[in-house]
């Protein structure tokens, strides 16, 4: 939902800063691996329970993943290589804030959380985590098809600003994660749906038919020279009339 209606506004502001960033020899990769550095200190903030300090760190965690393609646009060198890093960036940094939220629901000293027993609200980050994974992979699935998957209620960004909110008013956090969760399983099944309907009207390919393997040169030639099974009759033929001949002029 965010990258399809807020994306130019937002390219808007961030191209400017790309650009400033890169006539001082700023990386797009150092950008990136920032990123993902303060995605592994917010984990920490959340495990520890300390969710001001995880907001702020959230903050920063967003800004450079927000910023590494403008650097890379600016610097012209945007490219399969850091769309694959940023991607499989984008899944560690996921999985850290997630296992920082596992743990803090693990190791917290309340009983319950919810109605729920504290353990097994350790859970609820896990399955988010899924949900979220299986959202990013229906997409580039679906893109190397040669399909559209973009949209849904809850993206990548959508689920930063949710996490912020559950982050700044804490007693909502665990809520706040069910609300995540909730958003994004009807997102994958948005796009599962999209892309079947697509898919659908595409005919299968049929497979390919089986032709003969090609004889070598080697293969023809043997074959030419080696006499046939009426060639060596009719000779044996001819040489039987032959003697008969023989014979006879005797």
């Amino acid at each position: 939902m965010f990258d399809g209606s807020f994306r130019e506004n937002v390219d808007k502001v961030t191209g400017p800063i790309g650009e400033s960033l890169h006539r001082v020899g700023v990386s797009p990769d150092v950008i990136t691996v920032v990123g993902v550095s303060m995605a592994g200190a917010c984990a920490v903030a959340i495990a520890t329970g300390n969710f001001f300090t995880a907001a702020v760190l959230l903050a920063l965690t967003g800004l450079p993943d927000a910023l590494d393609g403008a650097v890379a646009k600016a610097s012209g060198r945007s490219g399969p290589r850091g769309a694959y890093f940023d991607s499989v960036s984008d899944r560690l940094s996921d999985g850290l804030l997630f296992g920082g939220a596992a743990w803090y629901f693990a190791g917290s000293p309340e009983p319950q959380f919810a109605g729920f027993d504290t353990p097994r609200m350790a859970l609820l980050p896990f399955a988010l985590y899924l949900a979220a994974s299986l959202v990013s992979y229906q997409r580039a699935k679906a893109e190397s098809l040669g399909f559209d998957a973009k949209g849904g209620l809850m993206e990548r960004a959508e689920r930063f600003i949710v996490l912020g909110f559950g982050l700044v008013f804490s007693p909502l956090f665990t809520a706040v994660l069910w609300f995540m969760l909730a958003l994004t399983l009807v997102t994958v099944a948005t796009r599962f749906v999209k892309v079947w309907k697509q898919a659908s009207k595409v005919s299968p390919v049929p497979p390919p038919r089986r032709s003969r393997p090609a004889r070598s040169a080697r293969s023809e030639r043997l074959r030419a020279r080696r006499p046939t099974h009426s060639d060596g009759a009719s000779d044996f033929r001819t040489r039987a009339l032959e003697r008969m001949a023989e014979f006879r002029h005797r």
